[in-house]
């Protein structure tokens, strides 16, 4: 995640420096142009123009994936949490008070705080954050990942047991024999 970030931040620093780039030389062509003929004129000042709205065009392309659309996406993942509450969810709300869902509403729920079990009723877009439903999703996470590495085990343990001769001596059995061939002498 933070490379990504860095690329990002590397990508947007190429632009802004090519856009810079672009803009210096459009003004040294300008300078140029000045010393042309009227009409010559005219058609540099449209490149000039072009050389404007560019740079701002792939600045607002930048801006817009790098900030707008991943904040689009956390408040919808903010609404679909917010819609999916249960009673019996332990949420926390955006000034960090901690409970757990009695009742729930259209847009409001009863919560309950605390050791001698204070009722609130809150809005349901004050809730940040549902410690139930990660820690559901974690644990589901955790099991679909035991039950690949349980599966990688027991392939891991069939290459192991081919190798392995079929007979399996019981170690108890050869000590017994030790100590009999022991008292024959």
């Amino acid at each position: 995640m933070k490379m990504k970030k860095f690329l990002i931040s590397l990508t947007a620093a190429i632009i802004t420096a090519a856009a810079a780039a672009m803009t210096a030389m459009s003004a040294f062509a300008e300078d140029a142009a000045q010393t042309t003929e009227s009409t010559k004129n005219n058609a540099s000042a449209g490149s000039a123009l072009l050389s404007l709205i560019l740079p701002l065009g792939i600045m607002f392309a930048l801006l817009y994936f790098i900030a707008i659309k991943p904040q689009k996406k956390r408040d919808r993942e903010m609404k679909a949490m917010q819609e999916s509450l249960q009673v019996g969810d332990e949420i926390v709300t955006g000034g960090g008070i901690v409970g757990m869902i009695v009742r729930t509403g259209d847009d409001m729920v009863v919560i309950e705080t605390g050791g001698a079990k204070h009722k609130l009723c809150i809005k349901t877009w004050a809730i940040t954050q549902n410690i139930t439903a990660e820690e559901r999703m974690k644990e589901a996470r955790a099991a679909a990942g035991a039950k690949k590495s349980e599966s990688a085990g027991l392939a891991a343990a069939k290459l192991s047991d081919d190798d392995e001769p079929e007979e399996i001596i019981d170690d108890t059995a050869v000590e017994k024999e030790h100590k009999s061939s022991k008292k024959k002498k």
